[in-house]
């Protein structure tokens, strides 16, 4: 019976198969990162990501009914909370989750005071999403537990992007379960942990769908 001896890395080069031979990139991301490191390497990155805990995540590229909604939130949520104690910020705004994950809400309002250096935001009390057509799963499924596990949220609402349509998760303290609401263009969105309210058809003016008419009018 022939005796094996130890091949040296040159030989062993001819034996292995290629997709073996991962990037150096591929096996760092193998290994879990700190959220200090996420911070440090997003900065440089062109792509924004978001951090699941264990390794950065890239954001898809959105269309524009996404942008557009994204402005009408910000510009809606500025309007009502101008000249109250809580504040509305935007994509940029980071929230840590469950395992120190970071999201980045397509809108958030915290009534906690915040500090310019921070990448986070403390006290975060209500978050939107807006579903694009490769989020759907993540922003329906993970980050409805994700959210949840972070006491400060009382209110997490799933804004639809094909159609017009709200998914509103609210629930009374931390420690409570999600009670969930559908609303339509007709509906109002009520969100007393903050003190104001907004027509749904607010967030959706001037977005047109394919196969209805303009939301608004």
């Amino acid at each position: 019976m022939p005796v094996l001896g130890i091949l040296s890395d040159q030989k062993m080069e001819k034996f292995r198969p290629s997709h073996a031979i991962k990037p150096s990139m591929n096996i760092a991301l193998q290994k879990p990162w700190t959220q200090e490191r996420f911070f440090s390497w997003v900065e440089s990155q062109d792509m924004r990501h978001e951090f699941d805990g264990f390794r950065p995540v890239a954001m898809t590229v959105d269309n524009i009914a996404h942008s557009r909604l994204i402005r009408n939130l910000s510009f809606v949520l500025t309007a009502r909370l101008r000249g109250k104690p809580c504040e509305p910020m935007g994509v940029d705004a980071g929230v840590e989750t469950v395992n120190k994950a970071v999201r980045y809400p397509d809108a958030l309002v915290t009534c906690a005071k915040t500090e310019n250096a921070s990448y986070l935001v403390p006290g975060v009390v209500v978050v939107f999403e807006v579903v694009s057509p490769t989020s759907g799963q993540t922003d329906r499924i993970t980050k409805v537990r994700e959210y949840a596990a972070v006491p400060t949220i009382r209110r997490y609402i799933i804004v639809e992007s094909s159609s017009a349509g709200l998914t509103v998760m609210e629930r009374g303290d931390g420690n409570d379960p999600w009670t969930t609401t559908v609303l339509t263009i007709d509906d109002i969105l009520y969100l007393p942990e903050i003190g104001i309210e907004v027509a749904v058809a607010e967030i959706y003016e001037n977005i047109e769908f394919s196969d209805q008419e303009d939301v608004t009018s």
